[in-house]
């Protein structure tokens, strides 16, 4: 049985050799590729609303986790995503997903504890509660188990086949409106009952 645990940006530098672990077992990234992922993880942390759950067993391993911040201009990803967007959706649909947006940067459930519905847990929980109009993230654009997470729960492809600038690697970009909701697809629907 596992529980989850928030845990603050100080919290969850110290343990970013633990974050790194699990990243590695779900991931499988090219080694060479790790210390980069460090440095970007630890930077993460210091990100306007910055949010963690660790997913742990009893004794306190870490066996998945979730994070995210709110995203604003400057931001690598946010910018590099932003532009995009603008340019298959519009400067209104950018807007729309991306000016008022929790940015989910990782989540990650080692191999042995997937399909327990661990990473559903983590995505609605580092979502819960949040101020935000819209979630968004990237994620591998194949047919994976994450995918099927993330449609299950409300989110809807902006972009797919997306390769980010140094990258090779095709990505979906995917969007659902806060508060998730399974099936609801519009990211203003929190503007038109206000008035």
């Amino acid at each position: 049985m596992t529980g989850l645990r928030r845990v603050g940006p100080e919290e969850f530098v110290s343990r970013l050799d633990s974050v790194l672990d699990i990243y590695t077992a779900a991931m499988v990234p090219p080694a060479d590729q790790l210390s980069g992922r460090r440095v970007i993880m630890g930077n993460h942390a210091s990100h306007p609303g910055f949010t963690c759950l660790f997913a742990e067993l009893p004794d306190g391993t870490p066996v998945g986790l979730a994070y995210g911040f709110h995203g604003v201009p400057g931001q690598w990803w946010h910018d590099v995503v932003h532009q995009a967007v603008a340019e298959r959706h519009g400067a209104a649909g950018a807007r729309d997903w991306l000016d008022d947006a929790l940015e989910l940067a990782e989540v990650h459930v080692r191999p042995g504890y997937q399909g327990a519905g661990i990473g559903r847990s983590l995505v609605l929980g580092v979502c819960a509660g949040r101020p935000e109009r819209t979630v968004v993230l990237s994620t591998r654009d194949l047919p994976t188990a994450a995918r099927h997470l993330y449609r299950s729960i409300g989110f809807v492809d902006l972009l797919t086949g997306f390769v980010f600038p140094g990258g090779y690697e095709r990505y979906v970009i995917a969007g659902a409106a806060l508060p998730l909701v399974p099936g609801r697809q519009d990211p203003a629907h929190r503007r038109e009952g206000a008035g």
